[in-house]
């Protein structure tokens, strides 16, 4: 599933007239970039909510084999949002089938598609994988780290480690929270507490293109 909801305040005034998944970065929307490394690691079916100028999303999208699942009421956050998004990904809200991948659109990575990694570190005794960058490697990041990691490869809250928005997890946890809308942070912080949250340091480039000065520093790392 692809994360494609967010209203971009922080990228206005780009916003204003066009979703952020749609801004190109060296020529290339975000959201393509983002359906590349889906398709590179073999996901499917491709599930991508939509909000803000969501028809203009679903115009981009139209006649390829992607689906929509269209917020357009409420924005669901990113828990809502995968937890209604689950029937079209041919889950259950209980479904205990296997784990989905998700993924923001609003990074750009280099070195090797972090999806196909998490999925080659994927593990029966993980709930949800998330891949982190480190702070010092994280272009255009603003604020402090999220995450570190033990010896296990269990994430804690607070260190030098950023979340890179691309995870796998198992989504029958979804259940467990009672609000229609609410973060996935929520169901880390419940995995997190059993021991069955973990995490992998990315090796490549990564920036996030969340505000317009960070797009001529995601073409610098592309073309780097």
């Amino acid at each position: 599933m692809i994360f494609a909801a967010g209203l971009g305040t922080r990228m206005r005034p780009l916003t204003d007239t066009l979703p952020k998944p749609l801004i190109p970065v060296a020529g290339r929307t975000l959201l393509d970039r983002a359906l590349d490394l889906g398709r590179d690691a073999g996901a499917g079916p491709v599930v991508v909510n939509t909000h803000h100028l969501g028809n203009r999303i679903a115009a981009h999208l139209a006649g390829r084999n992607v689906a929509i699942s269209d917020e357009q009421g409420t924005i669901l956050d990113t828990g809502g949002g995968l937890r209604q998004a689950l029937p079209l990904l041919g889950r259950g809200p209980k479904d205990k089938s296997g784990p989905v991948m998700t993924l923001n659109p609003d990074v750009v990575w280099t070195g090797p598609n972090p999806l196909a990694a998490l999925n080659a570190a994927w593990r029966d005794d993980m709930d949800v994988l998330l891949m982190l960058v480190p702070l010092d490697r994280a272009t255009a990041r603003q604020g402090a780290g999220d995450f570190s990691l033990d010896g296990a490869g269990r994430i804690a809250r607070g260190g030098d480690l950023v979340y890179g928005g691309a995870q796998i997890v198992r989504p029958d946890r979804l259940a467990d929270i009672p609000d229609r809308v609410f973060s996935l942070n929520r169901l880390w912080d419940l995995l997190i507490a059993q021991g069955r949250a973990h995490g992998i340091v990315h090796p490549g480039g990564w920036c996030d293109v969340g505000y317009p000065a960070a797009i001529p520093l995601a073409e610098g790392m592309l073309h780097g």
